[in-house]
């Protein structure tokens, strides 16, 4: 989606590169002096290069003493899309929008960003942003393969419910035209189905799949489909507030630090919505379906308890009713994944569970 700001730097007259190969101190130098005048990388050296949709490079950096004095680091993260592929090219745009223009105007649990740019018009797209090497933390990084602990989940909850209850209503997402809304019909990103219509056929022909299926699911895939489109006219149609969602709010998104607390990055696709596409997606992919089973309605009650620190009251059964209603979404975005270094099936065989537990059928028309 293009919009009015086409860069974050008005006077930047150099492209963005969509190669990595173009990135060097001399460029890092060039860029970083739009925001930071004197700055100069003396030397960049690649420490970890980790290829995927969108390119991770952790560099260690030699600065000026201007860069020094800027707060800058020496060691950080850069993050493009340089895979060639230019599929991943918006969300990129869309993730550096939102550490350019949102992460230092509210209290998100994100990583400290020094520095964001996007190229967004008819030539290209491409967005660019220097992190904070969060490594350097002391925590980890999880994968959805692994589910956490209760309490481990308890605390990431109170981080959650920071973005949600933060943002509750913010007049600042108005003003942000370039967040989309979650679900809507002009927000093309959310309706996977109809990007990947061909692997949800053939994945949803695999044996080992269809036998966790729900038995509505097993016995027409394309029921899915038919709920995911309830579920998003139900959304449009729902009066609620909306909030700052991750949209995409599973383990392999976020960091885990030494304190229990949790960092959420890849904010690619960032939404106005509600809370429950991120709470309900989160906390059922992220825990042992024992757990879940034996925990699931305290822990809503916990996170309802710490939105009411933001003034927000939502009534428990509605609550739970939503918490059961967005199991959808955890059906379809596992369904769906393409991402090597996330396991598919342990989430995916969570939600399955889930939706024969909490009997999510009931919400919908087949």
């Amino acid at each position: 989606m293009t919009s009015s700001d086409p860069k974050a730097f008005p006077g930047r007259t150099e492209r963005l590169p969509l190669d990595f190969a173009q990135v060097d101190a001399a460029w890092l130098t060039r860029t970083l002096q739009n925001q930071y005048p004197g700055v100069v990388v003396e030397a960049m050296e690649v420490v970890e290069f980790i290829p995927g949709h969108t390119t991770k490079a952790r560099v260690s950096l030699k600065l000026n003493q201007a860069g020094i004095d800027a707060g800058l680091p020496a060691a950080a993260c850069l993050k493009a899309n340089w895979s060639g592929n230019a599929m991943s090219s918006g969300v990129c745009v869309n993730e550096a929008r939102f550490y350019g223009k949102l992460r230092s105007r509210l209290p998100l649990p994100a990583p400290i960003c020094y520095f964001a740019d996007w190229d967004d018009d008819a030539t290209s797209q491409q967005g660019f942003i220097l992190l904070e090497d969060m490594i350097l933390r002391g925590g980890s990084f999880d994968t959805s393969a692994r589910a956490i602990t209760l309490d481990q989940m308890y605390k990431a909850l109170e981080g959650m419910a920071t973005l949600h209850g933060s943002t509750w209503a913010h007049p600042e997402l108005d003003r942000q035209d370039w967040i989309e809304v979650a679900m809507a019909k002009t927000t093309n990103t959310d309706d996977y189905w109809s990007m990947m219509e061909e692997y949800f056929a053939r994945h949803n022909a695999i044996p080992e799949r269809v036998a966790m299926f729900p038995q509505w699911m097993a016995e027409d895939p394309t029921r899915l489909r038919s709920a995911w489109r309830q579920l998003c006219a139900y959304d449009q149609a729902s009066p609620a507030p909306r909030c700052l969602v991750h949209g995409d709010a599973h383990l392999g998104n976020s960091y885990s630090l030494p304190d229990g607390g949790r960092l959420w990055f890849d904010w690619q696709i960032v939404r106005k919505g509600r809370p429950w596409r991120d709470y309900s997606y989160f906390l059922i992919g992220s825990i042992s379906i024992e757990d879940r089973r034996k925990a699931e309605r305290d822990l809503l009650r916990h996170y309802l308890g710490c939105l009411a620190k933001y003034d927000i009251a939502i009534d428990f059964d509605e609550a739970w009713s939503e918490y059961r209603r967005w199991v959808i979404w955890g059906l379809v975005g596992w369904q769906s994944n393409i991402n090597p270094k996330e396991e598919t099936m342990p989430p995916l065989e969570r939600f399955c569970v889930a939706a024969k537990d909490l009997e999510i059928d009931h919400f919908y028309k087949f």
